[in-house]
């Protein structure tokens, strides 16, 4: 008797209720306790190797996949693989991975001041040394403050700069758009917001006599040769805006694992997400993943490292590629 994977065993219950559970207690708005790390281990003992799998979008969590200490993780953007494996940004040599798929989200990297500020561009906040007080997001969303560094680098500073001019940088856990930061523009406790998830606050923000400043030009010509992609805050998207604001992409959630991680367990992980991508849901309105389009770039999914191969063979063989 051929034996069937998803048949009921004693032995798949153990892991499939804490699995279950675990999936339950994170869909929950009133728990905050959401990274999730799952390791998998032969049960019998018979076989040496383990795979972890880590749902948190650190990019701190990069080491650990290049160890060889996690071998499935995620991040947000895809600019932040991108920057790993070509050796660029923040990272000092070519990190050996490979993506599996990417989830779509549609964002931009967007820098708002406080029309009271008189500042009208970038290049302005560096050639005056102003002491901004500024709100970015913190520990939660590593990844922004990093990036956001690194945008702000092309046109020769940086935050810490900032707080050296005399200003203050304080790192807000709360989205852009929450009353805690927003609110305290109209009051004067803060000139900026450095952020992402634009959809969240930009237009909200630019109905409140904030700027939104370019990031164009030499400077993201530069920003382009490193791994960055160009994108835009449109006013057809955010009627509040003056004008279109050319910006920096911060699309996309990629799931990736070191380039030489085995193929029987890259190939039994996209296997597993195909046949559960009805029970994820990755946007509100309850649509399952759209795995067909995760595997290929595209505008709010950016794929710009390579495919894992036995992820590619996979995917080819699904019809998507």
């Amino acid at each position: 008797m051929t034996s069937d994977p998803q048949r009921f065993s004693v032995s798949s219950l153990r892991p499939k209720l804490m699995f279950e559970t675990a999936a339950e207690m994170v869909g929950r708005n009133d728990w905050p306790y959401r990274n999730a790390r799952i390791t998998l281990r032969d049960q019998g003992g018979e076989h040496d190797a383990e795979y972890t799998l880590m749902g948190t979008q650190s990019p701190d969590v990069i080491g650990d996949v290049v160890s060889g200490q996690v071998q499935v993780a995620m991040l947000n953007p895809s600019a932040m693989l991108t920057l790993a494996v070509r050796d660029t940004g923040p990272f000092s040599e070519p990190q050996p991975l490979a993506a599996i798929a990417v989830i779509p989200s549609d964002d931009q990297f967007a820098f708002a001041l406080s029309e009271a500020t008189g500042i009208t561009s970038l290049a302005q906040i560096a050639a005056e040394r102003r002491p901004l007080r500024v709100s970015i997001r913190g520990a939660h969303d590593p990844s922004t403050a990093l990036l956001g560094n690194e945008i702000l680098r092309a046109y020769g500073f940086t935050l810490d700069d900032i707080v050296n001019w005399g200003g203050h940088v304080s790192y807000d856990q709360p989205l852009p758009g929450h009353p805690s930061r927003l609110g305290r523009i109209p009051s004067g406790e803060i000139d900026a917001i450095f952020d992402e998830a634009t959809s969240t606050w930009v237009d909200q923000a630019a109905g409140m006599s904030m700027r939104f400043l370019p990031v164009d030009g030499a400077e993201l010509a530069a920003l382009t040769a490193t791994g960055f992609r160009p994108n835009v805050l449109a006013r057809s998207q955010f009627p509040s805006l003056p004008g279109d604001v050319p910006a920096v992409d911060f699309s996309g959630w990629p799931l990736y694992t070191r380039n030489d991680t085995p193929d029987e367990f890259v190939t039994a992980f996209c296997e597993s997400l195909e046949a559960r991508k009805d029970r994820i849901q990755w946007e509100s309105g309850g649509a399952p993943l759209p795995l067909d389009r995760m595997c290929r770039d595209a505008l709010d999914a950016p794929l710009e490292v390579p495919l894992h191969p036995a992820a590619e063979r996979f995917w080819q063989s699904m019809g998507y590629l």
